[in-house]
């Protein structure tokens, strides 16, 4: 990692130590239970993968190989290990460009090693948080190691990236112990869910470049003076209070624990951000809500035929994303965005089913010809208007 001094901008081994320090380590099983749940888990990942083929005709009519990636069944500190390798990859450049910005000398080296600490506490604090609720997970970013080895890097035209499948063992059962619901549907349900991701991203071979130079686009547009970033967010706060000192009343629940939003309805978050990164970001909300509402739509698709209990799993899994686990559960999903994530789920799920009903399984397949024919923000609210854009184009 780029440092100066010997000092990094984040003190990554920290972030590990701290999150597997405050990491609670899941709900008790025997040994002979943890070797079973382990098979099961990856005899039911290799199932999936001809199940999700099948069902979404990514590769159409073709016959092609499996596609190598490895399937990883971790404890919540090998996943966040796994995560901490993957933030370093992708926040490379712009550590860099922040480590170039920093004051020589020694005031600098002693500046940068205590932030770089206390960078690295926050980051292990929050990947405590999330590695108690993450049930699994296509790792695309972080390179191999000997502890989490990787797809291989087959660059070219039609050929896959480095990836990995990680399902966490523990999380899977505890969930499954807390909703009743039978263990191995349940299991099976969750690798149908990472398996389609799996293969969104070794069927599609630009895809994961493509999110990767979004979110490059987006950290370039970082404002890294510190200056800069007070007067942004000051303009943001005045948006809030206005010349007649506040709001009086809050239709988004701010005063309810919700973000708070400006009359036009925006975030301070977006506030703070540049017109430019507001645009990104648009976009990369636009992908992963098709990702994850297409991975919820093959689970919930081909659960019928392989999942029995599929129906009872779905609707007791629903509740307990809308509910939470209790009022600081509530509050810290607001602070991290996840509150977004859980309507990612939801819109993107509704945009593939209209899709696929309009147009058929092939003809939504169409979303991963090209970045262009992705759907925008927009588009995953009025999917008709992605059809009209998409296929009136392509049959003109």
């Amino acid at each position: 990692m780029t440092s100066i001094g010997g000092s990094e901008m984040v003190d990554w081994n920290l972030a590990v130590a701290t999150a597997q320090r405050l990491t609670r380590p899941g709900p008790e099983v025997s040994r002979d239970e943890a070797r079973a749940i382990v098979a099961e888990l990856r005899a039911h990942a290799q199932e999936s993968e001809a199940h999700v083929r099948a069902f979404t005709r990514m590769y159409g009519d073709a016959e092609v190989p499996p596609h190598g990636t490895p399937v990883l069944i971790v404890d919540r500190a090998g996943w966040v290990k796994a995560n901490v390798a993957g933030f370093r990859e992708i926040m490379k450049p712009l550590l860099g460009k922040m480590q170039s910005r920093r004051p020589s000398g020694p005031g600098g080296v002693v500046l940068g090693t205590v932030g770089g600490k206390v960078t690295g506490v926050e980051v292990g604090m929050l990947l405590s948080f999330l590695s108690s609720r993450v049930l699994g997970q296509y790792e695309t970013f972080a390179p191999p190691t000997r502890e989490l080895p990787a797809g291989p890097v087959k660059p070219g035209p039609g050929e896959s990236r480095a990836g990995r499948l990680l399902l966490v063992a523990p999380n899977i059962v505890h969930v499954e112990r807390e909703l009743d619901v039978d263990p191995h549907d349940f299991r099976l349900w969750v690798c149908l869910h990472e398996e389609t991701h799996r293969t969104q991203f070794s069927a599609v071979p630009w895809l994961r470049d493509h999110i990767e130079n979004e979110i490059q686009s987006f950290l370039g547009e970082t404002e890294l003076d510190a200056s800069t970033v007070i007067e942004r967010v000051r303009e943001a706060v005045q948006s809030f209070t206005g010349s007649g000192g506040g709001k009086e009343e809050d239709p988004d629940g701010a005063g309810d624990g919700g973000p708070a939003r400006d009359e036009d309805g925006r975030s301070l978050v977006d506030l703070v951000q540049t017109p430019t990164q507001r645009e990104i970001l648009a976009r990369l909300t636009a992908v992963m809500s098709l990702l994850e509402g297409h991975a919820d739509y093959v689970m919930d698709g081909v659960g019928p035929d392989v999942v029995p209990s599929v129906a009872e799993i779905r609707e007791k899994f629903s509740q307990r994303r809308a509910s939470g686990a209790g009022r600081l559960d509530q509050a810290l999903r607001r602070l991290l965005g996840l509150d977004a994530k859980l309507r990612q789920y939801r819109d993107g799920e509704r945009f593939v089913r209209a899709v696929v009903k309009e147009v058929g399984m092939d003809g939504f397949n169409r979303v991963w010809t090209s970045p262009n024919t992705l759907p925008t923000k927009s588009e995953i609210a009025k999917p008709a208007e992605w059809v009209a854009r998409v296929h009136s184009r392509s049959e003109s």
